[in-house]
């Protein structure tokens, strides 16, 4: 290439925003294969871009913004909070020593359930007994040395609703599976059964159908229904967009949420894994779900909103933005806006083998204390 081919082009790129080719002498830019585009190109690229670029940074605004303001005396800890446990602790490898560390570390909480993974469920509802071969051990355990806490068997399965693969809650033979495994569990000891099946599309009749299934039967044994939400539209209608647009619809419309937590005892929504890039967004991003989540579920409903802890850098999660302070400020001002004095209403702290010390302080001074 000649000196006279170089100097426009380096000019130019000093105008040029980042990402963009630059154009060359006569306006017009080269792409990636040295063709020249036009400036009508270039024009409509940048269009595009501010297209883009203009509602994102408003919502983050928004979302900034949502995480200023004062917090409502008393919008600490209820006693009501939760946790999730890993398979280890029902499968053999937990022992008398780790339930009596167990101990010790909620001796200073607020927690009152413990969501023990004790599944997967089969693809068809059904639950083998050798997944959850130490159950009884590690209930009477915990009712022993933390009385009052309760143990939830946490049961889970894909779902296919995206894949060809997974269970198909469509199906009266799944749901009459699942309902099946419902009374198995609390036969073995469990004080309730906890449900997270995902990917749950929002306004999804066949899962509302089975919860009133399962709640029949839990409450005959007067054992709580316990499940994790999917988290609330941001904007109406937003689960439409974004299914539209990759496939994967992830929010639930609010009323939906509001027919789930009519239908069980508690609900805990899994506020993280939200894209947000800022611990300052993701706070806000919180305090939203937290209003949003309260404005329909019942006072007789135990609601939970969950806190990170675990630590992930991936598309959908940033470890930097999604931390337990910014999560714990986040719930406390969706409290104090929504419903400060709500009785029924705690957070859930996801999960424990990924935890750090750091995670149990900040929840512990900012929530507990």
């Amino acid at each position: 290439m000649t000196a006279a081919q170089d100097e426009p082009e380096t000019a130019s790129r000093e105008d040029t925003p980042e990402g963009l080719p630059a154009p060359d002498d006569e306006g017009r830019t080269r792409g990636a294969d040295g063709k020249k585009w036009p400036r009508r190109t270039r024009r409509t690229l940048l269009a595009l871009l501010l297209l883009v670029l203009l509602p994102t940074l408003t919502v983050e605004t928004a979302l900034y913004i949502n995480y200023t303001g004062d917090i409502a005396p008393g919008t600490r800890t209820r006693n009501r909070d939760a946790i999730w446990l890993g398979h280890a602790w029902v499968d053999g490898r937990k022992k008398d020593a780790d339930v009596t560390a167990l101990a010790r570390q909620l001796s200073t909480t607020g927690i009152r359930d413990l969501y023990v993974h004790a599944g997967p469920l089969e693809h068809d509802g059904t639950l083998p007994e050798s997944s959850y071969p130490r159950a009884r051990w590690f209930i009477d355990a915990v009712h022993e040395e933390m009385p009052g806490i309760r143990v939830q068997a946490w049961l889970g399965d894909v779902l296919a609703t995206e894949s060809p693969d997974g269970m198909r809650l469509e199906r009266p033979e799944t749901r009459a599976a699942v309902v099946g495994s419902t009374r198995q569990i609390l036969a073995a000891g469990f004080d309730g059964v906890h449900f997270d099946l995902e990917p749950l599309h929002s306004d999804d009749g066949n899962y509302l159908t089975l919860l009133d299934s399962l709640h029949r039967v839990t409450s005959a044994q007067n054992a709580p229904l316990s499940v994790a939400a999917h988290q609330i539209d941001p904007l109406p209608g937003f689960h439409s967009f974004w299914g539209a647009t990759t496939g994967h619809p992830k929010w639930w419309s609010q009323k939906f949420f509001g027919q789930v937590a009519r239908r069980v005892d508690q609900i805990a929504v899994m506020s993280y894994d939200t894209m947000q890039p800022l611990e300052s967004t993701y706070g806000g991003y919180v305090a939203q779900q937290t209003s949003l989540a309260l404005e329909v579920t019942p006072e007789s409903t135990d609601l939970l909103m969950g806190l990170p802890f675990f630590h992930e850098n991936r598309f959908g999660h940033w470890a930097h933005a999604e931390t337990v302070p910014a999560a714990v400020r986040g719930v406390r001002l969706g409290l104090s806006r929504t419903d400060a004095d709500r009785v029924n209403f705690g957070v859930a702290l996801y999960v424990d083998f990924a935890a750090t010390e750091a995670d149990w302080t900040a929840y512990e001074k900012d929530w507990v204390r």
